[in-house]
């Protein structure tokens, strides 16, 4: 009985300790709080913001593996809910030993990137916020292999977010779908290719421009733009945090491991063919 005493007293103190920051803080911004999703709030008419977007992708199927981009990226709010991103980005790849692939070692400029948003939806004004944020980009290097290549990627994302708790929980939802479009410059090959997907997440703000949580994504990639072939299936999960680290600059960082994974035509409990084990990602912006 005093041990479930002291458990019930310190648990009560801790609680009184993180929810009233959070009870008194103002109305969530979703639009970067998050890692590997998206938000639906859009930012306010005439602002703007740099972004650096630094993703790493770690270990494959044996051997070792190491992918990171580096994103710039430019966003401005020119009309009520609607935003323009325009980014340009940079890849590093260490291959060595990786059963399917070359390898290599290189530091290459990657290419280019636009990204419209428009907001159907105002949580503020709706049971839930709606957004649809179509993107679209073009490559001269592999994102998986590190080859030369002629790529065109785009990306449908739907966003849903609402809050659970007003000003301190936020849960959020995407439906995605990318389709890539791809040419091997050495060999002139052509490739098609398609992902679909379905994330979650949950944030809570423990402290005023203080948030923790974390994201769960299901992926599923095909071979052709049109779904035709399923070549392998994922499950990632992780941690994601978001410092408003002054009244224009924020941090989000997030880490996602994949927890369960499947090519297709294996029984294998990972899919480490057509994904990696460990996503990490950091976020810095401000307005400017």
């Amino acid at each position: 009985m005093p041990i479930r005493s002291n458990t019930c007293r310190a648990a009560f103190v801790c609680l009184s300790v993180l929810l009233p920051g959070a009870v008194c803080a103002e109305g969530i911004d979703t639009e970067h709080l998050f890692g590997f999703m998206i938000g639906t709030d859009i930012g306010s008419v005439g602002e703007r913001e740099l972004q650096s977007e630094t993703t790493g992708r770690f270990s494959k199927n044996g051997g070792k593996y190491r992918a990171i981009g580096q994103e710039f990226e430019l966003e401005f709010v020119p009309a009520k809910n609607v935003r323009v991103e325009l980014g340009t980005s940079f890849a590093s790849h260490y291959i060595r030993g990786v059963p399917g692939l070359e390898d290599r070692r290189q530091l290459s400029w990657e290419g280019v990137s636009v990204d419209l948003r428009y907001r159907f939806l105002d949580r503020d004004a709706a049971p839930f916020g709606f957004t649809v944020a179509v993107e679209s980009h073009g490559s001269r290097i592999d994102e998986t292999t590190a080859a030369a290549v002629r790529s065109y990627g785009a990306g449908l994302t739907l966003a849903f977010d609402r809050e659970i708790i007003p000003n301190v929980a936020v849960a959020a939802v995407n439906l995605i779908y990318q389709p890539e479009w791809t040419r091997v410059v050495g060999t002139g090959a052509a490739e098609q290719e398609s992902t679909i997907g379905a994330a979650l997440a949950l944030m809570v703000q423990t402290r005023p421009g203080f948030f923790l949580g974390g994201e769960a994504r299901y992926l599923r990639q095909y071979e052709g733009i049109g779904l035709q072939e399923l070549a392998g299936q994922a499950l990632f999960v992780g941690p994601t945090a978001y410092f408003q680290l002054s009244p224009r600059s924020r941090l989000t960082a997030a880490w996602s491991v994949q927890a369960w994974g499947r090519p297709a035509g294996s029984n294998a409990a990972l899919d480490l063919v057509n994904f990696e084990r460990h996503h990490a990602r950091l976020i810095f912006g401000v307005n400017f």
